[in-house]
Order: C-alpha cells, then structure tokens, then sequence
C-alpha cells in the first residue's frame, strides 16, 4: 500500500499549501465596487451568451439571468410558468401556452408568441452567427416540433409528430431563453432578453456584468448590478474573498476551503443539498475504453466512497448513476461498484489488456485525463493517478483553460474528461440527450459517443408514453443499462456551497446549483 500513502501525504500537503495560503493573508475589509454591486466570483467564462447555443453550465447559468423561458423548475424539481402564465396539452402532440401580458424585452419591445415562435424555429433551422448559419446543439429537443402557431400576440401553440411526455422539460428556461424575433449574427456579442438582469458587458476571460432589470415582469432585483469575475484559481478566489475584493461564489472552492473562510467574521456559508452532478466521462471510440470490462475495471479501481469522505468532506453523495435519487424515476436498485482492485485487475485482463513484464508491476496501457484548470479536479486526478496505478494503468493529467477543454470534449478529443452537471439531469429525459446514438454533438451532449440501439429503443418508448407508471419501468431499464455499460464512471452528487459576505441576505439556493438565487438576495 505504499502509493495510496503517498498519495494521500501528497494529497495533504497540497491542502496544507492552500490552507497556510489563506491563513497568512492579510484579511482588508474593502469593497471593489459600489455598495449596489456585487462581485460574484466564478471560474470559467461563459462560452456563448446566446441561450439557444451555449450548452455549458457557466453559459446556462448567466443567460438564466439574462433571459426569460416559457418554463422553470420549482425548488422541487416540479415545472411551473415563467413567460407561460398557464398552459394545457390539448392532445399528447399538442401544446398550448398562454403569456403574461406585459413582459418587455430589457430594450423596450414587447414580448409576444412571435418572438418564441422565432427562438424555438431558430434553434430547429439554423441560428445566424458571425460566419453563417450555426446549427444549435439544442435542436436535437425539438426534432418532433411539426409546427410552432402564434395565432395572437399572447398564445404559442406547438404540435408534434408525435407524443413526448417530456416536452413540456425542454421549455424550462435553465434549457432555452427567448430571444427578439430577428435576432442576427452579433446577437451574442450583444444579448437582449427580458429576465431579471440585462446584458452591460462582457471582457473576454476576464468579466461579465449585468445590471438590473428595473421593469422585469416577475419584480426587480434589489441587487443594482452584479459583476461576475473569472478567477480560475481556487486559492485567488479564496484570497479575494477573504481582502474583500469579492462578495459572493457558488461550489467553487474545495471543501476544506470552506471551514477556514467560514471562519472569518464578515464571512458566512450557505450549505444545501444539491442534485450536481459529477462523472467522468469515457470515450467509447478509444480502442481501449470501449471495451465494456475496462470501464467497469476503471469504476471499480476508484474508491469513491473515501474521495467523498476525505476529498470532498463528506460534502457529497457517491452516486450509482446521473439521476438524483430524489427523482421520481430514479432506480434505487442499480448495480455497485464498490473499491475493489482485485476485480479490476481481472476485468482488464479478461479485456485482453494484460500487464507487461513484471504482473504486479507491469503496465497495461496509458491513459490521459483532461480537466479544466479547476483545483477540486486537478486534485481527482492526481488521486486518480495513484489508484490505478495500482491496477496497472498508468494516467496522465491535462489540465486545460476552459474553451479549450470544452471545445476539446465536444469534438471527442478526449480519451476521459471529467466534468459536472448542473440542472440537466433533474428530467429523465437527459438519458437520451447524454446517451442517445444520434445525440453526438452538435445534435446534443453524447460526448462520449456510446451507442446502444437497445438504449435508443427504450428512451424512444419513454418518450411516448404518456402513462408514468409505464415510463418508470422504461427508464428503470435504461438506468440499468447505463450503470452496466458505464458510459460515464459516476462520481457523487455535490451539495451546493456558497461562501459569501454577512452584508448579503436572502442566500437560497436551488438544488440545481444555478445562479437563479442572485435575484432574490438582499444587501444590508
């Protein structure tokens, strides 16, 4: 066991390093910025600011602020109208939704039933970009759309090819946010929409910021403007909050970050739980993990249960596969994969991936892991090297900047990558646009390009039935597939975290870990 000690040494050396960082910091209580504003630290940079393009969490996160949807999810998970003041399935391939009266995009035009008629044909069609028309990768929701009517300016009507109970869940505004009608090429570089914050401006890999909607048709926020500062590094992140230079930050700093910031008197944490979640993700064309033995051999190398308990302190719940097990199609009886190594090594030599020269020592093959520069990933990795190094595999690590690594992933050039969800996987329906055969992008977010015509068949049927009790056996069978093939290895779902200073109020976070909270907070 001399590795494992070691990583685990290495390990805490590196949380000791994070930990004397803060801790011989001088703590400067000063604002950045005007007491209306506040600073909202995060990661990454969105990758694309129009909502019917950007498919990344950072994207989907701020243009929920930025835009209105028909839809949205409750605190429960359970649909309710944002744009939509009601609506009603007149038949299982016929939607009708009725609009609030009032609603004005952040230039003044009103908002009608031909504006979403516009978004949602826009995103099926092609959308306008700088270099022609861009195929969105959310097109592939809306394949059944036969016709979008606007018979007046209030009412929206969608009719399918054919019935698809969950149609209604590719409405929420977290998915697509309705755009003007006409919305051209620089629609990006200049986004309109009429959620509760609007578009000021945006400096790449640097900042974004977005002032308050003083006429958004749901009450304006109290906040006047929030800057969102990209700052990679967890550690600067964590040095700014504590100079006072930052207010506020959602899941992003490791969890022993957490308790030392906690500390601080003009500091607090907001803590619940959360449905992100994390995986790794295999590439089912590589010649080595496309066997279904070494993804299982991969899963059962990797000791999730103390990556939760010592990586994430006990601040996650290992998952058995993407679904919350809150959901109400969630199969609690999935297959387990518990650290065992000695199963593992058998998996890869039935595969035919035997070790060379020394069989305790000898490696079986190489593997690289790409993750964005985020610190809780570099550290999975670094773990990761350790563990299945013991199996034989030898890992290395490329941590990337964010549009590289996602540019990267959705091209498939990648042989594993990990990353998080947040908020897709809250339906279903996510199966099939993370696993679906003809969902390899653009069409959709089947980046490890698994194909099982079985599964296709059963999320086909899903789809279509409108009995939920028939859709629960269904997906009770995909899940059973998807935790046999291991398409994905399933890490844990995350709680959501949020460090933020005492003078911010009203800190409630939903359970999809979206930004949608910012609305709602006060300042003191």
């Amino acid at each position: 066991m001399p590795r494992r000690a070691n990583s685990r040494t290495a390990l805490g050396a590196l949380i000791a390093c994070v930990l004397l960082s803060l801790g011989i910091t001088s703590c400067h209580n000063f604002p950045a910025e005007p007491p209306g504003t506040v600073t909202f630290v995060i990661e990454t940079m969105p990758a694309n600011f129009d909502p019917r393009i950007g498919t990344d969490a950072r994207s989907q996160q701020i243009n929920s602020l930025l835009f209105s949807g028909l839809l949205e999810r409750d605190a429960s998970m359970n649909l309710r109208g944002d744009l939509a003041e009601r609506w009603e399935a007149l038949d299982p391939r016929t939607y009708v939704f009725h609009l609030h009266s009032g609603v004005r995009f952040h230039d003044g035009r009103a908002l009608t039933s031909v504006d979403v008629k516009f978004t949602f044909e826009s995103i099926m069609n092609g959308v306008a970009g700088p270099s022609g028309i861009v195929q969105s990768p959310k097109r592939g929701a809306f394949r059944v759309v036969q016709a979008i009517e606007a018979p007046d300016p209030s009412t929206i009507i969608f009719r399918l090819s054919e019935p698809n109970a969950s149609f209604p869940w590719s409405l929420v505004r977290a998915a697509v946010g309705i755009v003007p009608a006409g919305s051209g090429a620089g629609f990006a570089q200049h986004p309109v929409g009429s959620g509760p914050f609007q578009f000021v401006s945006a400096k790449q890999d640097d900042e974004i910021i977005v002032s308050r909607n003083a006429a958004y048709f749901r009450g304006a926020p109290q906040v006047e403007r929030v800057r969102f500062r990209v700052v990679p590094e967890a550690v600067v992140r964590a040095l700014e909050m504590r100079k006072g230079t930052a207010d506020l930050e959602l899941n992003s700093f490791t969890p022993d970050m957490v308790p030392v910031l906690a500390r601080q008197s003009d500091l607090a944490v907001t803590e619940e739980p959360g449905t992100l979640f994390s995986y790794i993700s295999f590439n089912c064309e590589d010649p080595a993990l496309s066997h279904r033995e070494v993804r299982q051999a991969l899963t059962y190398a990797t000791d999730r249960d103390t990556l939760a308990r010592t990586l994430l302190r006990s601040q996650a719940r290992v998952a058995d596969g993407p679904l919350p097990p809150s959901n109400w199609a969630a199969e609690p009886n999935l297959p387990k994969y518990g650290y065992d190594p000695a199963r593992a090594e058998a998996l890869l030599d039935q595969a035919g991936f035997p070790r060379v020269g020394d069989p305790h020592t000898g490696s079986r093959f190489h593997l690289t892991l790409k993750t964005s520069t985020d610190s809780l990933a570099r550290l999975l990795g670094e773990v990761l090297q350790d563990e299945w190094r013991r199996v034989g595999i030898q890992l290395d690590l490329r941590p990337l900047e964010f549009a590289t690594f996602f540019a990267d992933i959705t091209r498939g050039n990648f042989q594993l990558y990990t990353l998080r969800w947040v908020g897709a996987n809250n339906d279903p329906d996510f199966f099939e646009y993370a696993f679906g055969s003809h969902r390899i992008p653009p069409a959709g977010a089947n980046r490890g390009r698994y194909r099982n015509p079985q599964l296709d068949a059963l999320v086909d049927r899903a789809r279509v039935e409108p009995d939920r009790e028939k859709r629960l056996a269904l997906y009770s069978q995909v899940q059973q597939i998807i935790a046999t093939d291991l398409p994905y290895l399933p890490l844990w779902f995350q709680d959501n975290i949020s460090v933020h200073r005492r003078r911010i109020d009203h800190v409630s976070l939903g359970p999809g870990g979206d930004y949608d909270f910012v609305a709602g907070i006060t300042l003191k």
